[in-house]
This record gives C-alpha cells, structure tokens and sequence, in this order.
C-alpha cells in the first residue's frame, strides 16, 4: 500500500505480531479477572471491585502463584488446574497484603 503523495510503503502487522498483542491482552484480562475473584472471595465490605487492586493482584498472584503451583505440580508452564488455581491463591495473597497495608497506612 502506498500512501497518496507521499511515497511510503506501510505492511500489514504479521500474524506473530497480531498473536502476541493478543497473547499481552488475554494476560491482562485473565490478571483482572483472577484478582477481582480475590476480592470476591475475602469480601468487599460493601465497596465495589477495585480495579487496579484487581489489576496488580491478578497479574502478580497469577505470575507468583500460577507460577509456583504449576512448576510444583510438574506441569510447567502450560495452561492447566494447577496454574489457575495457584493464580487464584497468588492473587488472594496479595489482596490480604495490599489490604492490610492501606489499613496500617491509614492507621499510622
């Protein structure tokens, strides 16, 4: 494709390229979704999700967790039960540890 006037070819993304952005998007999606899980499951207090709570907890329970419990169950580091739920716990750990936190903050 030329652009009128100019002279310059522009190529269409691959379809790596088109596969990881979605492989980075789909990470995020799952993060969020496993961290608004934890919240779900500790309790709200009657607030609504946090979002970025949600965010950071999922992508780093899921990186921590998912992680660890995949390597210990031997699975490596395909999509399986054990990579999931060890997100799930990842993400709870660090929901318990960003909570108690902003409490301590808020007391001190």
């Amino acid at each position: 494709m030329v652009l009128a006037g100019i002279g310059m070819r522009v190529r269409a993304p691959s379809a790596a390229t088109y596969a990881q952005r979605m492989l980075i998007i789909g990470i995020i999606l799952f993060g969020m979704l496993v961290g608004a899980a934890a919240q779900l499951i500790l309790g709200r207090g009657g607030k609504g999700i946090d979002w970025t709570m949600a965010f950071v907890a999922g992508l780093v329970g899921s990186f921590v967790g998912g992680l660890l419990a995949s390597l210990v169950a031997g699975d490596g580091l395909e999509l399986r039960p054990s990579g999931i739920i060890g997100s799930v716990v990842g993400a709870v750990i660090v929901t318990v540890v960003w909570r108690w936190s902003a409490a301590r903050r808020k007391v001190g």
